[in-house]
């Protein structure tokens, strides 16, 4: 084929002009999306300087280019166009590129000339396309030669560099793949920043206590009440609630520099209290009793505690396996599990199951019992040993119970009593199930148990409560409990207290322990009720839990100051240690008790006598007007006699003496 028309057009090429260069280079990068008659290359990482003729491997210029000298490139020196050339083909070869497609000599043409019917100069062809520099020249023959053509800027124009910028510099900006995937980088990279921004500045506004940012939280005291009542009307916007709490307690913990001018702390306090009563359904009595215990901060970690439930958590029973086997067995199950913590050796805490828990083969025959991991507390602060009497005064469904069994092997013997005849029947259950066989369980009014039998080493009183600590489990706690109950079960329980401390041997080599215990955090069910039972009963006196962990019960409350030892009590919140709401307290029996010493009963034995019921029911809150002030509250001398003569009676038909029959003769004699 002969030379085309085109080809005899061009003539020698003339300086080249760099600003020239980059105008073409911005006109071809706007016709780029208009060429797709040409095969793309996949970019390179390193590229040369353009240059205005390439040599081929045999060093014959191309006829239209012969005549260009050195000076005509745009660095100024062959040799440097030579050494970038000959890394653009090592570059390529590393990266395997396909072979080059075949192309027309009216293509080749078209990229040295820029198109046939183009009437710019020779070289403007030669500005608008990439020349690829892998071979040294091109060849007259131009379709005969081996070189190959590209066309890369169609998709991914190159970049133009000036004479004064390094090498570094254009190896830096053309490292990255290529302009298109470096921009999508980049605008990732962007977002990522701009999200991680916003973050930051939301955990600002929540966390950060900044000089002068003054949250306006309290309502204008100017309010309209008619738009008042209409938006109480409205369900309660939760998220704002929840910011409005936040706030609040930010402003608590700072409120020196927080509060607004003419606020006061206990306008804000109240506003808390009305925020916590709306978002999480408390009423404001039980609200304000649980927001007294606690700085603002801990109040609100325990409200939101209280709305997530604790975890599932089992006993091993020790009587018939050990802890590592009934994890083993209930792993093969498909149970995920790990122990409770490093203060039991016998809970396991259940995170997943494949099997109801309370339908496996090992909880039917005995393994384990479902129990909470604070139900563990008091049975390990009251601590039994073998061969030891012991009571546990409420005892239903036996957790408790069988925990005691199990710690003391099935020796000695427990009492198991439940004044709900209901309720004993599942603790009779349980005590089949789990095989402890050194339990007597009976139901009676725990309060008759100094008359009933007494003379134990060691008592356990689980009393009943409020639940305000098991909230989790009991939502209805928030609502239902008024100020009446918080007067009747301290009442309650500070006889159930007294009436164990009475069944008590002092004289015990083992033990003379009492261990009280609710599922409460309110202070008149807990500190209370101990110290009612220290003033009552001087003979008994508070003795360290020996839990490992708990906070220390509290010696001022809300004006009120107790005993010094009261610190020896411990208490368990949801937030702190993941485990339902405690209190446990232990006592030690000193010595006798004097109402008992003064009717002339001994400290042992069943059914002590009627003097003891009789001092017993005036200390726990009997009528004590008129009464003889004493050690214990003074004394009844009608009723006292009334027990005497009953006592007398009972000795006389011991003898084998008729009491009325000489009741009446001494009326006979008398009238004679």
């Amino acid at each position: 084929m002969g030379v085309g028309r085109r080809m005899k057009k061009q003539g020698p090429p003339p300086p080249l002009d760099e600003a020239r260069i980059s105008s073409l280079k911005k006109r071809k990068a706007s016709d780029t999306e208009e060429s797709t008659q040409f095969k793309k290359r996949r970019p390179s990482g390193n590229a040369a300087r353009l240059v205005p003729a390439r040599m081929l491997s045999n060093g014959v210029a191309n006829s239209g280019l012969k005549h260009g000298t050195k000076a005509n490139f745009l660095n100024g020196s062959a040799k440097q166009a030579d050494k970038r050339s000959q890394q653009v083909t090592s570059a390529r070869g590393a990266r395997k590129q396909a072979s080059p497609a075949e192309s027309s000599d009216d293509d080749a043409a078209d990229l040295l000339g820029g198109g046939g019917d183009s009437e710019d100069g020779p070289l403007d062809g030669l500005g608008d396309e990439d020349i690829d520099l892998e071979t040294g020249g091109l060849q007259d023959d131009f379709l005969e030669s081996g070189s190959s053509v590209y066309d890369s800027d169609q998709g991914n124009p190159r970049a133009m560099f000036s004479e004064d910028e390094g090498d570094s510099d254009a190896e830096e900006k053309l490292t990255a793949a290529n302009i298109e995937g470096l921009s999508r980088r980049l605008d990732a990279t962007q977002d990522t920043e701009a999200a991680e921004a916003q973050l930051e500045l939301e955990e600002a506004a929540l966390q950060t206590n900044i000089d002068g940012d003054r949250p306006r939280i309290l309502r204008d005291a100017d309010d309209d009440e008619e738009g008042a009542t209409a938006a109480s009307r409205l369900a309660p916007d939760l998220q704002l609630l929840r910011t409005r709490i936040t706030d609040t307690v930010r402003v608590l913990d700072d409120f020196a520099k927080l509060s607004e001018d003419d606020r006061s702390r206990a306008d804000y306090t109240a506003q808390l209290l009305k925020d916590i009563c709306a978002y999480y359904g408390y009423s404001p009595f039980l609200a304000a009793k649980l927001l007294d215990l606690f700085p603002p901060r801990e109040a609100f970690a325990f409200f939101e505690a209280n709305e997530s439930p604790r975890p599932l958590t089992i006993r091993t029973n020790t009587l018939k396996t050990h802890r590592r086997e009934l994890a083993q067995s209930l792993i093969n199950r498909g149970v995920t599990l790990e122990p409770v913590g490093k203060w039991s050796k016998v809970g396991l805490q259940i995170f997943e199951s494949q099997v109801p828990l309370g339908a496996t083969p090992e909880y039917l025959a005995g393994h384990y019992m479902l129990q909470a991991a604070s139900s563990f507390l008091p049975v390990m602060a009251l601590a039994p040993q073998p061969d030891e009497r012991i009571l546990d005064m409420a005892a239903a469904p036996g957790g408790k119970t069988t925990y005691i069994s199990a710690l003391m092997k099935n020796t000695g013997c427990v009492f198991a009593n439940d004044a709900n005849k209901a309720r004993a029947k599942a603790l009779i259950g349980n005590i089949h199930r789990l095989g402890a066989k050194n339990t007597i369980v009976c139901s009676h009014d725990a309060r008759e148990f100094p008359k009933v039998i007494g003379g134990f080493d060691r008592v356990l009183l689980d009393a009943p409560c409020s639940g305000t600590g098991v909230i989790a489990k009991d939502p209805s706690v928030k609502t239902n409990k008024t100020e009446r109950d918080f007067l009747l079960l301290p009442h309650l329980q500070k006889q159930l207290l007294l009436a164990a401390i009475d069944s008590v041997d002092h004289a015990s080599r083992t033990g003379a322990y009492v261990v009280y215990s609710t599922c409460s955090v309110t202070v008149e069910e807990n500190e209370q009720v101990v110290q009612y039972a220290l003033r009552k009963r001087p003979n008994v006196r508070l003795v360290e839990t020996g839990l490992p962990f708990g906070v220390e019960g509290f010696v001022n409350y809300m004006g009120k100051a107790f005993h010094r030892d009261m610190k020896m009590t411990r208490r368990y919140y949801p937030h702190k240690y993941n485990v339902d709401g405690f209190f446990v307290s232990k006592l030690r029996k000193m010595g006798p008790s004097l109402a008992r010493a003064g009717a002339g009963v001994g400290a042992q034995g069943v059914g002590n006598g009627k003097a003891e019921e009789g001092a017993v029911d005036v200390e726990m809150g009997g009528d004590e007007d008129g009464a003889e002030e004493g050690a214990f509250g003074g004394w009844d001398e009608d009723e006292d006699e009334a027990y005497i003569e009953k006592g007398r009676r009972r000795r006389m038909k011991k003898k084998g003496i008729d009491p009325k029959a000489k009741k009446a003769s001494a009326k006979t004699n008398g009238t004679s």
